[in-house]
């Protein structure tokens, strides 16, 4: 089953060092570590990055034996003045690694690139919507490493009420929020766990009977993949409000559905979905627009007509109208499919 992941319409490729930096490869050929234990040769690899961008690695890890010194050093040695220009998603990505490798988290580092970080910068926390002023990567996954699909920008707050919370966590607390007696649980309200749980089922296979019954309490963050097809046409769908033309796309979605009674199922959930989101006319800002496209399902006639529709569908016609739909070009965003999704993830 492919997976889906929301991108964004422009990517720049990235350069090779050897390129920009016109080094032929003998003069950045890595040493041979072969003869290293897997950590010290990632702790190794490290250093030799850091290097690379001439930046001095944290000063806890410059003890003689840390590998990671020994990698810098060998860089320094290779490098000399001749380094990359470190960026702002560079150093992210240099400490992101530090931190994975000092607790034992795998981090896949083929897709997961500096440039990867930046497309999932963002500057509004989407659980607790107030804007960041500092900023918190979070593997959504909590048992899987730092890889590419499982990674969302929120605030340091978020991140460590999260923890390592999973879907079904998640929900739990928000649940037992909504009936009290206590309104916090980790400095975190019942509307931000829900928004936790639905974030973090994106990323959770589910039985379709389960995912097709989740309020899109908040919209997936750029480049997390959905597992589940049923959300990701939930996703699709709702995202056609925030840009003018919706009408139109709606409906050409609605012709995609194989059934009759599906296409009337539909029909009644946007007449459901559409004035809760139109209610809030004059919104111009992006953020403000995600926001009014979340809030539009806390209301329980559009939970009921959507359930009603998903439920009259399988996981496999969700994905096939979701291939449809990509092809007809009727996405706000852009679509990726991995058929292993999961592959870098590092799972038990």
């Amino acid at each position: 089953m492919a997976q889906i992941a929301a991108a964004p319409r422009v990517t720049q490729e990235r350069i090779p060092a050897q390129i920009e930096l016109g080094i032929t490869p003998d003069e950045v050929r890595m040493p041979d570590l072969a003869p290293l234990p897997a950590g010290k040769r990632v702790g190794f690899e490290l250093g030799w990055d850091y290097a690379h961008h001439g930046v001095t690695p944290p000063v806890e890890h410059l003890f003689s034996t840390s590998p990671l010194r020994q990698g810098w050093q060998a860089g320094q040695a290779t490098f000399g003045r001749r380094t990359l220009k470190a960026r702002s998603h560079t150093l992210l990505w240099l400490q992101l690694r530090t931190h994975a490798w000092t607790r034992g988290r795998h981090f896949e580092t083929l897709l997961l690139t500096p440039n990867y970080l930046q497309q999932l910068d963002t500057d509004w926390c989407p659980i607790t919507r107030h804007a960041l002023d500092q900023r918190s990567v979070d593997r959504v996954r909590d048992d899987a490493g730092y890889a590419a699909g499982n990674l969302a920008v929120m605030s340091p707050a978020a991140n460590r009420a999260k923890a390592n919370h999973g879907w079904a966590e998640a929900s739990e607390i928000a649940r037992s929020l909504a009936t009290g007696p206590f309104t916090e649980i980790a400095g975190l309200g019942s509307q931000a766990w829900q928004r936790i749980a639905v974030l973090c089922s994106f990323v959770t296979e589910l039985p379709h009977e389960q995912a097709a019954l989740i309020p899109l309490h908040v919209l997936p963050p750029n480049r997390l993949r959905l597992f589940n097809p049923i959300q990701a046409l939930q996703a699709l769908v709702t995202r056609q409000l925030a840009t003018p033309g919706w009408s139109q796309r709606l409906a050409r979605i609605e012709a995609l559905l194989p059934t009759d009674a599906l296409r009337a199922d539909f029909n009644r959930f946007v007449l459901a979905l559409v004035p809760r989101v139109l209610q809030r006319q004059g919104l111009v800002k992006p953020q403000e627009i995600r926001w009014a496209l979340e809030d539009a399902w806390a209301d329980a006639l559009v939970q009921k007509r959507w359930a009603r529709f998903a439920l009259h569908m399988t996981a496999a016609q969700a994905e096939a109208v979701l291939h449809k739909a990509v092809a007809k070009k009727l996405c706000p965003m852009r679509v990726q499919q991995h058929a292993h999704a999961t592959e870098g993830w590092a799972l038990p």
